[in-house]
């Protein structure tokens, strides 16, 4: 029976990159993996979908190549070209992290916790001293309907499709939904946003929300906000596709029998993401509030460390940075002005409008607007929201002055180059 320091179950973001951090610091580790190496943002989410919007994004810009006195006949889109980029760059990046995996026993199989020392695999058993799970989530199902990958589809069954879609539903106005829409009005497909709450992308800035279902609006995508499924008839759409957010993937780990903590459908860790179970613990989508790659990323890492140093480093860190790539791009960090009124923080709110930059100009995508607030008392930079171009880009600097507890006049006294986006930033806190 093969023996392992550690058995990380899972190689998205959070089991991979804890798999090599193990392995850095010396200890015997396998990685575990039922489907593909990863896992969802890889083969599912956040890497195939960017593919398939930078296309969508090359066709807007060849649609409109007259205004930068460009003359181009008949531009169209090849659906099947762009997918067959999709996966070449996939399968590319699949085999980059197949090859830093040197050292580790890459396992694909099935796993079973039987203890917390022993896993079942499809060829038998295997012990380790420490199981770290990182098994993701996966797309939640539209209630009373089964994801049919016809007709009723789910987020990983809309990047593979063959043809584009006639006219498509999308029920939650999320940021998953919001990517979608934008991607397939982009393409040609008539697009309809179904989101019950009253606004699109919940839990964003309000300001935010509402200018993207402005340019939604202008671009030919219907949007219905406080809105019932069940007021919408299905047969009036091609495709209908669920984007009612994720859901843990954990329901055959056998986490029953070992008694396992699970709050809220999840795995329910302490600050330095150990579980209810001595020598197990948890990180990333099954077991985190915060469903991101990255932060699954940095939970994987520090778990690793937590069981090298005995728990000795806290997962507190909560500065982080949240993308939708809409056209035009939406980001935010750090607080909004919704948490500092419940919070009953006292800030200032500086704004600049995409309209008075240069290069937004220059690039033609002069729509949207930066926020950055401060502390109205210590001046320190706590939150930072924008919609515009390149913002998921230039949201690193407010993420960086936040974790660095920078103040407006320190982050005022740094140089930007100019002409760029991002003096845009420098401009905002002059406001």
């Amino acid at each position: 029976m093969p023996k392992y320091d550690l058995a990380v179950i899972g190689a998205g973001w959070a089991g991979y990159n804890a798999a090599i951090k193990a392995k850095e610091l010396g200890l015997k580790v396998c990685l575990i993996e039922k489907d593909r190496i990863g896992g969802t943002c890889l083969n599912y989410g956040c890497i195939p979908t960017k593919i398939l919007i930078q296309s969508a994004k090359i066709f807007l810009q060849a649609l409109k190549s007259k205004t930068f006195g460009v003359e181009l006949e008949n531009p169209r889109v090849n659906f099947g070209q762009i997918q067959q980029r999709k996966d070449k760059i996939i399968s590319l990046l699949a085999q980059g992290m197949q090859s830093r995996l040197k050292g580790i026993d890459f396992i694909k199989t099935g796993a079973q916790i039987i203890s917390p020392g022993r896993i079942k695999i499809e060829s038998g058993e295997i012990q380790a001293k420490f199981i770290l799970i990182a098994t993701g989530s996966r797309p939640v199902e539209l209630a009373g309907e089964i994801i049919d990958s016809d007709k009723i589809i789910s987020s990983n069954e809309a990047l593979s499709l063959t043809d584009l879609p006639e006219s498509l539903l999308i029920v939650g106005g999320g940021f998953i939904g919001c990517e979608f829409a934008g991607l397939f009005s982009a393409l040609g497909s008539q697009v309809t946003i179904a989101e019950r709450m009253p606004l699109l992308l919940p839990g964003q800035d309000s300001q935010i929300s509402r200018k993207i279902e402005v340019i939604f609006n202008k671009k030919g995508i219907k949007v219905s906000c406080g809105a019932d499924i069940s007021s919408f008839n299905l047969n009036n759409y091609s495709h209908i596709l669920a984007c009612l957010g994720r859901a843990p993937n954990i329901s055959d780990l056998g986490l029953d029998s070992l008694g396992l903590k699970l709050e809220n459908n999840k795995i329910a860790v302490d600050g330095y993401l150990k579980t209810s179970v001595d020598n197990i613990y948890a990180a990333g989508d099954c077991a985190s509030k915060l469903m991101l790659a990255h932060y699954a990323a940095y939970q994987g890492a520090l778990a690793v460390e937590n069981i090298i140093s005995d728990n000795s480093h806290k997962a507190d860190n909560f500065i982080v940075p949240a993308c939708v790539f809409t056209e035009p791009q939406i980001s935010s960090v750090g607080m909004s002005e919704e948490n500092a009124a419940d919070a009953g923080i006292k800030i200032k709110v500086h704004k600049f409008d995409f309209r008075a930059s240069a290069m937004a100009h220059v690039i033609d995508e002069a729509e949207g607007f930066i926020k950055i607030i401060s502390n109205l008392e210590t001046q320190e930079v706590v939150g930072a929201c924008m919609i515009g171009p390149g913002a998921c880009e230039l949201i690193a600097v407010p993420t960086m002055a936040i974790s660095a507890r920078l103040n407006i006049k320190q982050l005022r006294e740094m140089i930007f180059a100019h002409p760029t986006l991002s003096e845009s930033l420098r401009e905002t806190i002059n406001n």
